[in-house]
């Protein structure tokens, strides 16, 4: 009997679907089940354009998809089709089966090649069963949406084996799950499901070459699919006894694919039988795929925080720092972006003569050649300091290396690229735990802040130079010249904290260096009975919110700049109480634009002076008005201290040849304080009283002080004298008779 014969009384048609020329040719019963001709004997030459109308669209879609995946696997491509005339109306379903010929390659447009197959009519499938147009395929759609945000959205290479155990198939769901990588020539599992501990143990260190059906996966790169265990058997004969014990029934094997290389192996094993329909193993190919892109979005997530970390453990230093007399916080917390490490860095450093160096920087930029200079610059500032430099001897130094390094750089760079320049802000503090000094360089870098016994935060204003690193230009000073630097002791009261930190701290989050330090005071005046270490993670946790699991490493939400952290709190010795404020500055000859930040620094000591409630004004007289007189007297005031400390240092740079130094201080409760303003010089010349004339330009200073404060004077001290004077916080404000 003839082939033909049989086919024609199966009711089975032949066609035959040329890929390269587009055409379609259909034996005489093939072509009367596409509708194409009523010829019982003729075959049919069509356009590829021409069977797609044959067929209802969404089922065309649907043999598209089958055919690119069977070609990937070289297996059959079997699907069923729903029938249509030209008016849309399903006139039969049929069910054909396709095989590849030719070299297809791949992937589907990869090579020409022709799809030789079968067509057969089928009964039609009853509502809400069919695998092509039913619930099923609706609900493989939503599977494969919700199991793509789900992969999507894992960050660890644990995460997405949890996520992929838990998926939950629609139609057959396997109760085994295995996740193989490659490392070389070898084969292991990284992640398994559905199996006792140890179960992996024989599969840890398998090679490529044994006759497995993972291994035989990322060999070729093709799926394998096992539908019966005596299948399992007659195929991997080898392996059997390693997958028998396990009592699966049918197993699924996908290569995990990224960017066209397999990079391992996804076995899906199932304790029921599984015949793996097309539509079956589209589902568990896209799953693959999904599966294989988290897997390596994972992977590179860890490699890059595993970096991270060692970056920042090797450029920190090992453990909390430890200075006698001084408590010291330390924080660094690294952008979100990239390699999560930049340029920011903190250090202390013990120095020879027994002091302490406190270094705090920012390299531009937020990379891996940021943190690169930042350590080799971490590296020489160390060791300046330990030959036993001054602050400034040690900035210059440092400066002409970082410029030193650039021109290397520079030199070494392939002909048209340009240089990689880059500059660093520092600033570098000498203390001396014992009295409490803090001899300051500055770099470009931050003015450092203080935290007064009360609560109180005050920038220090300090003389600085230019980053390191930069050459000056014509006229310009810094760059390497110890001059460059300028040295600026603050004196650390006990009971006070220095901060000093990097403009991560003050400019994330869409503020400037204004609302950013309001910020910190907020959190200043919160937790200001706390230890520094909790009050370092109230400071990040304000700028980043709460930290991940430690404070000290790397946040999980997204960050605009690095930030380094170091607090200073010098050891109570209960000489002063602990409601007093005090701040100290050098206004030197050469100097005299520092009167501006001496007159700040008074400002920002008298900020609340007056604002303590009068309960006794407010019982008996209207409150708003009470408050606004209290405003104003309080504002007169302060005022008024300002203006008088302004003459008292202009006095002292006009008409001597030394520095003027300010101690201004606050002492007693709210409501009841009193500013005690001291200037003094080494000239044995006394102020004396004048009577300037209408025109005059000077000498009104100390009819000012008759004026203004509450009281006044001028004390010999050694080599020199202290002029004075004192206002309280409850003094009823000046008469102007």
């Amino acid at each position: 009997m003839r082939t033909e014969d049989v086919l024609a009384a199966t009711g089975t048609g032949i066609w035959t679907w040329d890929h390269a020329a587009r055409q379609i040719i259909l034996d005489a019963t093939a072509a009367r089940l596409l509708g194409l001709s009523t010829e019982p004997t003729r075959p049919v030459r069509t356009a590829e354009s021409t069977l797609r109308a044959c067929f209802h669209v969404v089922d065309y879609v649907e043999l598209n998809g089958i055919i690119t995946l069977a070609i990937a696997e070289g297996r059959i491509a079997e699907a069923m089709m729903r029938v249509v005339d030209g008016e849309g109306a399903v006139l039969r379903t049929v069910r054909t089966r396709l095989k590849p010929r030719g070299d297809p390659g791949r992937g589907r447009h990869s090579a020409p090649f022709t799809l030789v197959g079968t067509v057969t009519e089928v009964a039609e499938p009853s509502e809400g069963q069919t695998q092509v147009t039913g619930d099923w395929r609706r609900s493989r759609e939503a599977f494969l949406l919700d199991a793509g945000r789900a992969l999507a959205e894992a960050r660890s290479t644990s995460e997405v084996l949890r996520v992929a155990a838990a998926l939950s198939m629609p139609g057959f769901s396997p109760d085994g799950l295995a996740v193989f990588g490659v490392d070389g020539d070898r084969l292991s599992v990284i992640g398994h499901h559905g199996h006792g501990d140890g179960d992996e143990l024989p599969f840890l260190d398998m090679p490529l070459e044994t006759p497995y059906p993972a291994a035989d996966v990322v060999r070729s790169g093709r799926a394998v699919y096992i539908t019966s265990p005596t299948e399992y058997q007659r195929r991997y004969p080898t392996t059997w006894p390693l997958a028998e014990r396990f009592q699966r029934q049918s197993w699924a094997f996908l290569p995990l694919v990224v960017a066209g290389r397999t990079t391992g192996a996804w076995m899906a094993a199932f304790s029921q039988p599984a015949a793996f329909s097309p539509d079956e193993r589209a589902v568990l190919t896209t799953v693959a795929r999904m599966l294989a892109q988290a897997l390596s979005r994972a992977y590179l997530h860890e490699s890059e925080r595993e970096l991270a970390d060692g970056l920042q453990r090797t450029m920190r230093p090992a453990g909390a720092p430890d200075v006698k007399g001084l408590t010291v916080a330390a924080r660094y917390i690294p952008t979100g972006g990239g390699l999560q490490v930049g340029g920011d860095w903190y250090d202390v450093i013990p120095l020879p003569s027994g002091r302490t160096a406190l270094v705090i920087g920012d390299v531009q930029g937020h990379d891996v050649r940021a943190a690169g200079i930042m350590s080799q610059l971490r590296i020489a500032l160390r060791a300046y300091a330990a030959e036993g430099h001054r602050p400034e001897a040690v900035l210059s130094r440092a400066s002409r290396f970082l410029a030193g390094m650039a021109s290397s750089a520079a030199a070494g760079a392939p002909d048209g690229e340009p240089a990689d320049d880059r500059f660093a802000t520092c600033l570098y503090i000498e203390a001396d735990p014992l009295l409490g000094t803090m001899d300051i360089a500055r770099a470009g870098h931050l003015d450092p802040a203080v935290l007064l016994t009360d609560g109180t935060l005050m920038l220090r204003p300090t003389a600085g130079g230019l980053p390191l690193g930069i050459t000056p230009g014509p006229g310009l000073t810094g760059g390497g010249a110890e001059g460059d630097y300028p040295t600026t002791r603050l004196v650390l009261e006990p009971g006070e904290t220095l901060l000093v930190c990097t403009d991560g701290l003050i400019e994330t989050g869409g503020h400037d260096a204004e609302t950013g330090w309001a910020r910190l005071r907020e959190v200043f005046d919160r937790h200001r009975a706390s230890d520094l270490e909790q009050i370092a993670d109230e400071l990040v946790r304000a700028v980043h919110g709460p930290p991940s699991h430690h404070t000290r490493g790397p946040l999980t939400d997204r960050r605009e700049d690095d930030i380094a952290l170091l607090l200073v709190r010098r050891g109570e010795d209960g000489t002063r109480p602990a409601t007093a404020r005090r701040t100290v500055l050098t206004i030197s000859q050469a100097d005299a634009v520092r009167v501006a930040d001496a007159r700040h620094q008074l400002q920002a000591m008298l900020y609340d002076w007056g604002t303590a409630q009068d309960t006794e004004v407010a019982a008996t007289e209207d409150v708003r008005a009470a408050e606004e007189a209290r405003a104003a007297n309080a504002a007169a005031a302060v005022d008024g201290a300002v203006l008088m400390l302004s003459e008292m240092l202009t006095n002292v740079l006009v008409h001597t040849d030394g520095d003027a130094l300010m101690v201004a201080e606050v002492t007693g409760r709210p409501g009841a304080r009193r500013l005690r303003v001291e200037v003094s010089d080494h000239s044995d010349e006394l102020p004396h009283r004048r009577d300037p004339g209408e025109l005059a330009s000077s000498g009104r200073g100390l009819v000012l002080m008759d004026l203004l404060a509450g009281d006044w004077g001028v004390d010999p001290r050694g080599e020199g004298k202290v002029i004075w004077f004192e206002l309280r916080e409850d003094a009823p404000p000046p008469t102007w008779d």
